[in-house]
């Protein structure tokens, strides 16, 4: 029989407010979830990119230990461990048992993570599939007691729920602890654990890194550099990034009471002459109240403020591996005959401040008859996924590699004995996705990949170019070595020679090729 016919009172009572936990409960391949040999990967990228964060913060050389135990058939416990500068009891909880709650996403500075989701969607993904708690071990100082927990998400209400909270006996002085049990599917290769891990390392080389895989293998990682990248700085939004919504949300907030001062005081890069040339030119008065701005009056302020010169937002909040360090990294963990890297000066779009940074090696033992291999990075993080849909690496595809010496198909990588690495740092990385797998295509940063491109494309053409010219010059003199013994013999038949003289020409000229070879 059918349904009586749904009217007005009867769709009311349906309606009800969904949590951001049952809302990724049921969408978990937004978050990276989608299979899974991604959600193991996954998994382990998002609490070793909390530890690192965390440790860089508290200005400690980083220590991760790695470990990826079988339990059953398809089912594994990630454990991931640092020497970080552990988490309060009160905190442990919500940092782990409840998604969109994190210190990052209102602070604009470079930082790994950004929206407060990744590590408790991990556990909340081992609870869905295994019905097994998050376990967390954390310690702050080497006075202060040991906390094991053990917590589960209620996500209907998105909030933590503790089932045990309990003193222990760790014997690390400070750091943090994370046990997650979850289905997954193990599988070595480009996607798999080592190699993510291994990138890792090859972005941080401040940091070492020990994994030990399902079967008991164990590999190290250790430090290339010894010292701690600059700090990233906090700084405020720029104007050229605000869209009407947010400028009227800051001026209701804003503690100022002047709309001068409200432009001063709350965006970067905003000096007096700039301030009142925006109120002014929106055709308001500098000393107007934030709180009586309408939507209309922000309109023409965030005309104005497009209309207005203002200077590029500091820099200082980023903090790029730098080319020396990128460069001794790449040395350190790639066989290769040529590297190079290069940093780019920061650009901006839509407000927000990044640089771009190309590393590159050649030739040693990497195979010469394949692709070149592209790893990218995103604010030190290796992005595994998603590579076709990447402003990366579309920038090296349309990259003219030709010119510089190697062989390129039309719309590939280029052939050859190469590896390619390209980071982009940013206080608020474009990603096409909440899983952070691919960076989006905006104009500006697709123009700074390709000149980054181009100046490590032209130092490897002028390796590859001299290169050439050494093996010619090399197969030149193997042809002239082969020849002079009959050269002396028929000067000595030519010009009557004795034997003597004819040994003493070819003696000469055999010192000459010499002295050339070492030139």
């Amino acid at each position: 029989p059918r349904s009586p016919r749904a009217d007005a009172q009867s769709m009311a009572k349906q309606q009800r407010e969904i949590s951001v936990s049952e809302f990724f409960t049921k969408n978990r391949h937004l978050l990276g979830f989608d299979s899974p040999t991604k959600a193991l990967l996954t998994t382990i990228k998002e609490a070793v990119d909390n530890s690192l964060d965390a440790c860089e913060e508290a200005e400690l050389l980083p220590e991760l230990w790695v470990e990826v135990h079988p339990v059953a058939e398809n089912r594994f416990r990630v454990v991931v461990e640092d020497n970080g500068p552990g988490i309060v009891r009160a905190q442990v909880p919500r940092i782990f048992g409840k998604l969109l709650y994190g210190s990052k996403f209102h602070r604009l500075r470079q930082s790994r993570g950004q929206q407060g989701i990744g590590i408790s969607a991990a556990g909340m993904y081992g609870q869905l599939t295994t019905g097994k708690p998050i376990v967390i071990e954390s310690r702050i100082g080497p006075e202060k007691p040991a906390h094991r927990f053990e917590l589960v998400i209620d996500t209907l209400k998105n909030e933590p729920v503790i089932k045990k909270d309990t003193e222990v006996d760790w014997n690390m002085p400070h750091g943090t602890r994370v046990e997650i049990e979850l289905e997954g599917v193990y599988k070595g290769g480009r996607h798999g654990p080592e190699a993510y891990l291994r990138q890792t390392a090859l972005a941080n080389p401040h940091v070492k890194l020990t994994y030990r895989g399902p079967k008991g293998e164990e590999t190290m990682w250790e430090r290339a550099s010894q010292a701690l990248p600059e700090p990233a700085l906090e700084i405020k939004p720029h104007p050229y990034g605000v869209e009407v919504g947010m400028l009227l949300r800051m001026t209701k907030d804003t503690k100022c009471r002047q709309l001068r001062a409200f432009f001063k005081e709350e965006f970067s890069r905003v000096g007096p002459k700039a301030a009142t040339a925006i109120v002014e030119g929106a055709g308001l008065g500098t000393a107007t109240s934030p709180k009586r701005v309408t939507t209309e009056a922000a309109e023409r302020l965030v005309k104005s403020i497009r209309e207005t010169k203002i200077p590029a937002p500091p820099t200082n909040c980023l903090s790029p591996i730098g080319a020396d360090r990128l460069e001794a990294s790449l040395r350190e963990q790639i066989s290769s005959d040529f590297v190079t890297a290069v940093t780019r000066t920061p650009s901006v779009y839509r407000g927000n401040p990044f640089q771009i940074e190309v590393g590159l090696a050649y030739g040693g033992d990497q195979p010469a008859e394949e692709l070149s291999s592209l790893f990218r990075f995103a604010n030190r993080v290796p992005l595994q996924y998603q590579q076709g849909g990447c402003a990366i690496t579309k920038s090296v595809l349309q990259t003219n590699w030709r010119a510089y010496g190697l062989q390129q198909s039309r719309g590939a990588l280029p052939a050859g004995p190469l590896t390619l690495l390209v980071h982009i740092a940013s206080v608020w990385v474009p990603f096409t996705s909440e899983s952070k797998e691919a960076v989006a295509s905006y104009d500006e940063i697709i123009k700074e990949l390709k000149l980054a491109l181009q100046v490590a494309g032209r130092q490897l053409g002028r390796f590859i170019r001299r290169g050439k010219r050494e093996m010619d010059a090399e197969r030149k003199r193997a042809y002239i070595e082969k020849y002079i013994p009959h050269i002396g013999i028929a000067l000595q038949e030519i010009l009557g020679l004795s034997e003597r003289e004819e040994k003493r020409i070819v003696t000469t000229l055999t010192g000459t090729l010499e002295r050339s070879r070492k030139m």
